[in-house]
Parts: C-alpha cells; structure tokens; sequence
C-alpha cells in the first residue's frame, strides 16, 4: 500500500470517528452546567433566570445608610454647639436631586426625627415642621459628643424609609458607664418595666408596664396612634429597627394601660436599646431599657435622665 493510500484510509477512519463522536453528543443532548445547589451564588430562580448572588439577603436594617432607594438625609450642618434648643435644619432629596416636599402620614407625623448620642444617652424623638422648600426644622437639646440622627418617614409614592446621619457636637465630652442589669428605669416619678425577651431572627412579644407612684397607670393618652411608640437601636452600630405596637386606642378592646405591647424583630444577637414614649396628663415622657437577643437586661442610661416634654 503505497502512501496516498495509506493517508487516504487514515482520513476515513478519523471521519467515522468524529460521526460517533457527533451522533453521542445528540442522542444524550448538549453539555449542561451543574444544577444549582443552595450554595450556589447565581442559583437559577423559578422561572430559570439566574439570580444575582444578593438576591434572598436579609434586608438592611434602618438608619444605618445615608442614602438608600435614591434618597438622601442632607443635613443643613455637620457640627453644632452644645445647648438647649438647638436649631437643626435638614432636606430629603429624592431621586430627581430635589428636596421632597410631599409625604405620607405615618404614626400622625410626616417624618419622625430620632436623635441619640453614641453612647446611648440623651434620646429624643420630635417632629419637625417642613417648609414649602423642602427643608425641615426643629431644635435639639444637645451635649458635647457624637450624635445620630434618624429621619424615619415615607414620601408619597414610595417606601418608607429610615435614613441616618451623623451630627457632631462640640463640648464637653465623658461617655456614661453603662448601668448595672435591671428590667425597669424611671422618669419622672413614673416606672416601666420590661416583660418578654428578644430572639435573634424571630419574632417576639414585648409588654411594657407603667406605674405611678406604686400604682398601675390605666389611663394613658394616646400617642402617635397608640398608648405608647417604641423605638429600638442595635448597639454597635446604631441599627433602627421598627416596633409595631397591638391595637389602637379606637378598636373599642386595647386598654390604656398599664401595658402596652409591642411586636419587635431582630436580625442579630447582640444588645438592643429600646425607648418607650408614652403620654399622661398631657406631657409624652421617654424610658429606656437595654436587652441582649438572649434576655439578658441591663438599664439604659438614660431612663434617669430624659426630661418629660410636652408632644410636638
């Protein structure tokens, strides 16, 4: 056999190889990727689109971002002295860069303003006016030291949201120790205490219990939609987190204490402030505990301190 024919052969045989080869690959369908496990960062979803590897994360908790969903909590300033009644002017820009002027009532507010220091002390919670312009005004008792504020508010036709931003005050500054364990603090002659505990990732029932001199208080007022507006913060980074209370003062069965119950959700173990304003004869007061995810309680340091004030 010469070598014409011997290469002739060769070519044939590779032909028929590649003809296997090929009709294999049809009959059992082309090379597929793996199917997804739950580990997976691009898992394909129901309709067999691939997911973006974020997709069925836990949501970000409230206040910790400046801007979020094309809004932003702009601050007329970034620092300010320290005194009684400080003015602080603010703007919530909206998608298009504008101040936003129309908002949606939530909890009989527009926008509820949160303002706390770092460390945990000196909590208010006020209510500001708002300007044809769009800017919003109000004044803030203030100590030297590192403030958070909390714009918490939904603009008409969007989500609500909770944007935070940081204040810095000028004066002087000691950080408060923290209080020894205690479910209970008192303002001005008033006692809430704390019953139910905190469960990371679940859902947990809190009862806050008010006293007056020893003796249940039954008649409170509402405020802000209920007997009582809870407002919780994470420790470490100052996560705001939403408290929903039970009932309302008009569904004809939620009494006006002593209790008010509150449903809360935290996404962490870790240690929580929680501030309880409630109303009675006419002035709203703030008190203040802390507990841990696991039930551990200590008292916030500012349930001896915080000042009643008249709703605004």
């Amino acid at each position: 056999m010469n070598t014409a024919t011997r290469v002739a052969g060769f070519a044939v045989a590779l032909a028929a190889v590649f003809a296997l080869a090929l009709g294999v690959g049809k009959a059992f369908g082309p090379d597929a990727e793996p199917a997804p496990t739950a580990h997976d960062s691009h898992a394909a979803d129901e309709a067999g689109a691939p997911r973006p590897a974020s997709a069925g994360s836990a949501d970000i908790p409230g206040g910790l971002m400046v801007s979020q969903d094309g809004y932003t909590l702009a601050l007329g300033q970034s620092s300010a002295a320290a005194g009684a009644d400080v003015p602080v002017r603010f703007t919530i820009t909206g998608p298009d860069g504008e101040p936003v002027t129309a908002y949606d009532v939530a909890h009989d507010k527009q926008l509820h303003l949160i303002a706390v220091r770092r460390d945990f002390t000196g909590f208010q919670h006020v209510h500001p006016e708002l300007s044809p312009d769009g800017t919003w005004s109000t004044a803030l008792d203030l100590t030297g030291g590192q403030w958070r504020l909390f714009a918490d508010f939904k603009a008409t036709g969007a989500d609500a949201l909770t944007l935070g931003a940081d204040l810095a005050v000028a004066g002087g500054y000691r950080p408060e120790p923290p209080a020894g364990d205690s479910r209970s603090s008192e303002v001005d002659g008033y006692t809430v205490t704390l019953g139910g505990d905190l469960a990371a990732g679940a859902d947990a029932e809190l009862t806050l219990s008010v006293e007056r001199d020893g003796e249940p208080v039954t008649d409170l007022e509402p405020y802000l939609g209920a007997y009582g507006h809870l407002v919780a913060l994470r420790s470490g980074d100052l996560a705001y987190l939403h408290v929903h209370p039970d009932g309302t003062p008009e569904d004809g069965t939620t009494r006006p204490g002593p209790d008010i119950v509150f449903q809360a959700a935290v996404p962490s173990t870790g240690t929580y402030h929680l501030y309880l304003d409630f109303k009675h004869r006419g002035v709203v007061r703030t008190a203040g505990v802390t507990v841990s995810a696991d039930g551990t309680v200590a008292a916030s340091p500012t349930a001896d301190s915080d000042d009643g004030h008249t709703d605004h």
